[in-house]
């Protein structure tokens, strides 16, 4: 895939890889749309809706979601699916609190959700701290729809979203491109703000 949008640097982090951004891009296309679904709740659509709202319909918000994975990854981790413990975090000191994958993580932020417990017992096949860490390094698609759902529960997690430091470099011309991404112009047509997608069964 050719990326320009989605390339631009975030902070002193430098630029995602394109081979995170593939990677990125596939689970969006994927992702379940109750993720990204509306929700009256606080939750990271409400903490960005003034750097990138106001949202344009469902396949807006998922391609939103994906600009929000995308700067975050470069502050917490610069894009590294195996970032391990933040040594400059006094409280990452036991298998519970460290942080881990590209979103830095840790396997104390399931209490924020049934979903997320279920979602890595399902996937990782036990909840304990030190397989959630490996879980989150090596199973990819796992760390984005985790960190993806934590999200909708709270902003409280991770400090870059939370203090509002990755709003300077969310881009509403990224989020354009990530909406082509997701839906080609041969599979979606764009309509008063809305991008109209063809049915298909579920299980294609």
């Amino acid at each position: 895939m050719a990326y320009k949008a989605t390339k631009h640097r975030v902070s002193n982090r430098g630029i995602p890889p394109d081979s995170f951004l593939d990677e990125l891009v596939s689970w969006g296309k994927r992702a379940s749309e109750d993720i990204f679904a509306p929700s009256a709740a606080a939750d990271v659509y409400s903490n960005v809706v003034r750097a990138l709202g106001p949202w344009q319909g469902s396949a807006h918000r998922r391609a939103v979601m994906l600009e929000v994975m995308r700067v975050l990854a470069g502050f917490e981790s610069s894009w590294r699916w195996n970032e391990g413990r933040d040594v400059n975090n006094p409280t990452s000191v036991t298998s519970e609190t460290i942080e881990a994958g590209a979103w830095q993580v840790s396997a104390n932020s399931e209490g924020f959700g049934p979903e997320l417990r279920s979602l890595v017992l399902a996937r990782a096949g036990s909840t304990d701290g030190k397989a959630f860490q490996r879980a989150m390094k090596s199973d990819h698609v796992l760390a984005m729809e985790y960190i993806a759902r934590l999200l909708r529960r709270t902003v409280n997690h991770n400090g870059p979203v939370k203090r509002h430091e990755i709003d300077p470099w969310l881009r509403r011309d990224a989020v354009a491109e990530f909406l082509e991404l997701l839906y080609p112009p041969t599979d979606a047509t764009f309509f008063k703000g809305h991008y109209i997608v063809p049915f298909r069964p579920i299980d294609q």
